[in-house]
């Protein structure tokens, strides 16, 4: 197991991979009862969607960290699985087969773009200080996500946003993950996130936020799978998606998302997984995205959305993860809850709000790279670091420090310093800022 992950040579243990294997889990965890919820609304099964979420995570995650040796784990996106339950009931005249081919097809077209090589020469072409900021607004996206999924920021009372009710026990168990999780990491505690997180799963149950089982075991249903081949009026739904302008033109903004969004997912979870190098690249990039857009076509092919890698991942990474092991841990624990999700759903959203919260703080040490003297360093990314966060979109974001890059740099006359790909790039988010 240590020669297979390289364990002792990236300096950790077994016991610490596993233990960052968990926590990483306990922060994807609610995705198991939140995709059936979003996605039935489409007319899945529920029940299968709650089968077909563990499993895709589970399958995926596991190839990520055999595949790429890396700390990353996936499962179906949130966003996007909001946006493909609404495209179902009217794009698509409620047929949820029509809706997945849409993903299916978005998978293959980004897996063959990685093959070629084009994904990964634009993340190249980056400037170093772009690379900086999306570490920056990530961990503000992270620790924003933290503190909604709590209470402790909500819609405010004619404001965007506000202070939540600080009586509600969702607000005092978030409070509570967070002063564990950094009373520990103050005192140096191994597996503090983690332990946070179980602190604020038992504080949660007299204050009523942790639910009890409903049941142990789920009985297993595999009627999502294979909505492309699925008949859509007389041809196979995916026949359907390639013969649709409108379909193509969905497809198309959700492969930018995706594009963009597994990007800044990797960069922040190599932060924290000490796998980024000092010029801000990814090792292991080329595999990790191979992974991801392959995940995206199995995603749609089980019918649960797009699978992407989560930024939760950073989790796991901050608590010591630092190989494939960590992955490969997590997946196990996705394909056990497939059969004990009663169990696994008792964990609160809230209960993971200390984990990122602290992994938003360590990120934030990436803003002391950016030179804020000079505009043209300094204002792109500004916008990448306030518009990942402000958006709620990881790719709307970059969209808006890379075009605000370009344009200073135009201002500027540095026009030659910008690379052929970083002009592709601008060129293909004004497209999907039109259409999106």
């Amino acid at each position: 197991m240590d020669e297979l992950f390289h364990v002792s040579e990236r300096k950790s243990t077994i016991g610490t991979e596993l233990r960052a294997g968990l926590t990483t889990f306990l922060a994807m965890a609610y995705i198991i009862a939140v995709n059936p919820a979003v996605l039935s609304g489409a007319g899945i099964d529920a029940g299968a969607l709650a089968c077909a979420t563990c499993l895709g995570a589970g399958i995926m995650t596991i190839c990520m960290g055999i595949f790429a040796n890396r700390p990353l784990a996936c499962a179906s996106g949130l966003g996007v699985n909001a946006m493909i339950a609404g495209i179902a009931t009217t794009v698509c005249g409620g047929d949820w087969h029509v809706a997945m081919s849409v993903i299916f097809l978005e998978g293959v077209v980004i897996l063959l773009l990685v093959l070629c090589g084009l994904r990964e020469a634009i993340m190249d072409a980056i400037p170093v200080v772009l690379r900086h900021a999306i570490s920056v607004g990530l961990g503000l996206f992270i620790a924003m996500i933290g503190l909604c999924d709590a209470g402790i920021i909500t819609a405010g009372a004619g404001t965007l946003v506000g202070l939540g009710d600080i009586t509600s026990p969702t607000f005092i168990v978030g409070i509570i993950s967070i002063l564990v999780t950094v009373a520990l990491a103050c005192r140096n505690v191994p597996g503090s996130l983690l332990i946070g997180i179980v602190v604020a799963v038992i504080a949660g149950i007299p204050l009523g936020v942790t639910q009890a089982p409903t049941g142990i075991i789920a009985p297993l249903d595999f009627s999502s799978i294979g909505g492309p081949i699925a008949d859509a009026g007389g041809v196979p739904a995916i026949v359907k998606v390639l013969t649709d302008p409108t379909l193509l033109v969905i497809s198309f903004s959700l492969l930018m998302s995706d594009f963009f969004d597994t990007m800044g997912t990797a960069m922040a979870v190599a932060k924290q997984g000490e796998f980024l190098t000092d010029d801000g690249n990814v090792e292991n990039i080329k595999e990790i995205l191979i992974v991801d857009s392959a995940a995206a076509a199995v995603g749609g092919f089980m019918g649960v959305s797009s699978i992407t890698t989560f930024v939760e991942s950073t989790s796991g990474a901050a608590d010591g993860g630092r190989t494939g092991l960590t992955s490969v841990t997590t997946g196990v624990l996705f394909i056990l809850a497939a059969f004990f999700s009663p169990i696994v759903t008792i964990v609160s959203s809230a209960a993971t709000c200390g984990a990122l919260v602290y992994v938003g703080y360590l990120m934030m040490s990436e803003a002391s790279e950016i030179d804020w003297s000079d505009v043209s360093q300094g204002f792109p990314a500004f916008m990448i670091v306030a518009g990942v966060p402000f958006t709620y979109s990881i790719s709307a974001g970059i969209g808006l420090g890379f075009i605000a890059y370009v344009i200073v740099a135009l201002f500027k006359g540095e026009a030659s310093k910008i690379k052929p790909l970083m002009w592709i790039a601008v060129l293909a988010f004004l497209v999907y800022f039109f259409v999106a």
